[in-house]
């Protein structure tokens, strides 16, 4: 953005910005500035369209200048904005938490599709790993009746996580906790579901993240380096909890869904695996028996 140029216009800005990113080899260059300009301007993005000859002022330009800086260096486009919407609810993010994914709104439409007779009924449902709190926030505020809970491991994400609850005014449950420890809090009543996307991504596959994954989302809620230990303690403790005929749902790595369900018993689960729509193996849902 040179101070050169006399003035700068929403058309003269989408096109310098978009050539900017494509130097920086930043993803979906033009996405990023019609969000960045669109935030600016507090406008719909495709209302950019409706103001191509609008002029910038000084004081817009200043404030737009650090965020397409902030992106040139791979920043997350929600990190700099500091929201993202998922499902029905806006989600405020931070370097704390992971950026809510489309494959975890379709875990969100999945639960709510296949407990869609539970409407009126009070199911009480754990997110472990929770994060943002997006989960559990999009499920109460479709079904005010359930009662939903959070745990995680980190203290900043809660934090983030009771914010969200209280911006989008539901009540959420949110608890610090290490599900691969031994013990665990206690709640009451038993569960009908638990929900869990924890990190399921493999430490050699960290050079194959774009840079705005690998440099800025927390690592701690992205990589794991024992998938199966993981994965049988979110089992053991939904077993210990679940109320009978419970459900626990699982987000998965694409790659490793039949290898997640080899560590079921069969003798107390039954279990499948749903495709995302990308036709990639990514969640799993088990019954228990």
């Amino acid at each position: 953005m040179s101070n050169k140029v006399k003035e700068w216009t929403v058309l003269s800005m989408l096109e310098w910005a978009t050539d900017y990113f494509k130097s920086k080899d930043i993803p979906d260059p033009r996405h990023s500035i019609e969000w960045l300009l669109a935030e600016t301007l507090n406008i719909k993005r495709l209302d950019l369209y409706l103001k191509y000859d609008r002029p910038l002022s000084p004081d817009e330009l200043e404030e737009l200048r650090p965020m397409v800086k902030r992106r040139a260096k791979h920043e997350p486009l929600q990190y700099i904005i500091g929201f993202t919407d998922f499902v029905n609810a806006r989600i405020t993010v931070s370097p704390d938490v992971l950026i809510p994914r489309l494959e975890t709104e379709q875990l969100v439409e999945i639960i709510l599709d296949r407990h869609s007779d539970a409407d009126s009924q009070p199911l009480a449902i754990l997110d472990i790993g929770t994060g943002s709190g997006c989960i559990p926030i999009a499920l109460k505020m479709e079904r005010p009746q359930w009662q939903l809970y959070g745990m995680d491991i980190s203290a900043g994400a809660l934090e983030v996580a009771r914010r969200n609850a209280r911006e989008n005014e539901v009540e959420v449950t949110f608890y610090e906790e290490d599900i691969l420890s031994d013990e665990h809090h206690s709640l009451d009543p038993p569960l009908d579901l638990v929900v869990s996307n924890p990190p399921y991504i493999t430490e050699g596959e960290a050079e194959e993240l774009e840079p705005q994954v690998r440099s800025y989302e927390p690592h701690q809620a992205l990589f794991t380096s024992d998938m199966d230990r993981m994965y049988d303690h979110i089992i053991h403790y939904a077993e210990t909890n679940l109320a009978p005929g419970g459900c626990l749902y699982l987000e998965l790595h694409e790659k490793f869904g039949g290898q997640v369900q080899q560590l079921f018993d069969p003798s107390s689960w039954t279990t499948s695996v749903l495709k995302d729509y990308d036709k990639k193996e990514r969640f799993l849902i088990a019954h228990l028996q």
